[in-house]
């Protein structure tokens, strides 16, 4: 088996797509997924699989899509890939601690990379690989010009963005399940 931590994108936004966890985290175990978790409304799942990501994340937006009616997108990643993700890190201290981990899908387009690599914005500061993009705003993350939506369509990727405290409870919970393996 293997710890997997499932991002949804864009679920429970303004009364619209709406997914209540309890419902998720039933659909999922009924599904033979194992030591299904769930962290806030925003969609953030850890769970145990024997499947590969590949295989995971097509199950699993085709599970969302019949029981709930509507599409939505998954990103997939395994623990090993979670915690690669927040060891790579650029920002440090105060700046790591009000940082987004916007992940990635695929990776970026190289010439969309380029163009974005170009643009500054005072008090914001991003770095971008092939899985993650690195992203601190002095203004918090709701005045930014430059959010997930910009990033996809520039980058030509999904992405979602989780904040520092989301990610270090997700670090814990993929540690917590893969104990209990």
């Amino acid at each position: 088996m293997n710890v997997f931590v499932i991002l949804l994108r864009g679920i429970n936004v303004g009364g619209h797509r709406k997914v209540p966890m309890t419902q998720l985290r039933e659909l999922l175990s009924n599904s033979g997924y194992v030591n299904v978790q769930t962290y806030i409304q925003s969609g953030n799942v850890v769970l145990q699989s024997p499947s590969d990501s590949k295989i995971l994340k097509q199950d699993l937006e085709e599970s969302i899509l019949n029981h709930f009616g509507f599409e939505v997108t998954i990103l997939v990643k395994t623990n090993t890939e979670l915690k690669a993700i927040y060891k790579a890190c650029p920002f440090q201290n105060e700046e790591k601690e009000k940082s987004y981990f916007m992940f990635l899908d695929t990776s970026p387009n190289t010439e969309g990379l380029a163009e974005v690599s170009k643009l500054e914005y005072i008090g914001e500061k991003v770095s971008i690989t092939e899985n993650c993009i690195y992203f601190f705003s002095a203004n918090g993350y709701g005045r930014t010009k430059f959010n997930s939506n910009f990033y996809e369509r520039k980058l030509k990727v999904n992405a979602t963005a989780r904040n520092y405290k989301t990610m270090l409870k997700l670090l814990a919970m993929a540690k917590e399940t893969e104990s209990k393996l």
